[in-house]
């Protein structure tokens, strides 16, 4: 039982798990996405802007599932989805997913939230619209800007993708 535990415990910072986004060392530019380096570091000038670039994103939510708190963002994630969703009845659908996935008690990734909130949003999922979600998100979102974000940028891993993209930007300098 302690080994199992112990495995769940260890956190990586190790390149291998960030593969998904990060260029790689030697140059095979036409399968690594391009991230420059004042990109990189626009990320640390606000939340906002880091969830708003692709690999900014990718690179985030890599970070938080080393942490073993992807619940957060993921849930962010679904209500951007569901904003955008026209038909009434795939709105229900997803809001009860959403709901059943991450505000009701004892979801199974249940996001931290307060017992007002989750019982507003409960309410206002019984004819859901478009900004059903809005307070809760909002939440949530604030959440990981007060918390995960500034660990991300102090992470191992966010200095090792600025360092990554600097190499590699002065590869194609040179």
């Amino acid at each position: 039982m302690k080994t199992r535990l112990g495995c769940l415990s260890n956190k990586s910072d190790s390149y291998s798990d960030f593969s998904e986004f990060l260029p790689p060392t030697h140059e095979t530019t036409a399968r690594c996405p391009k991230v420059s380096t004042d990109e990189v570091v626009r990320w640390s000038e606000s939340f906002h802007h880091l969830l708003s670039h692709k690999y900014g994103l990718a690179a985030f939510r890599t970070y938080l599932k080393t942490e073993f708190s992807d619940e957060n963002i993921e849930f962010w994630m679904a209500c951007e989805e569901y904003k955008k969703i026209k038909s009434s009845t795939k709105l229900v659908s997803k809001a009860n997913k959403i709901f059943q996935e991450f505000i009701d008690i004892q979801a199974p990734r249940e996001v931290n939230i307060d017992y007002r909130t989750r019982e507003k949003t409960k309410q206002s999922l019984e004819d859901p619209s478009p900004t059903s979600l809005n307070e809760v998100q909002a939440k949530v979102y604030g959440l990981m800007e007060k918390d995960s974000y500034p660990r991300f940028l102090r992470s191992k891993m966010y200095q090792d993708i600025i360092k990554r993209a600097q190499a590699q930007g002065q590869r194609r300098s040179v």
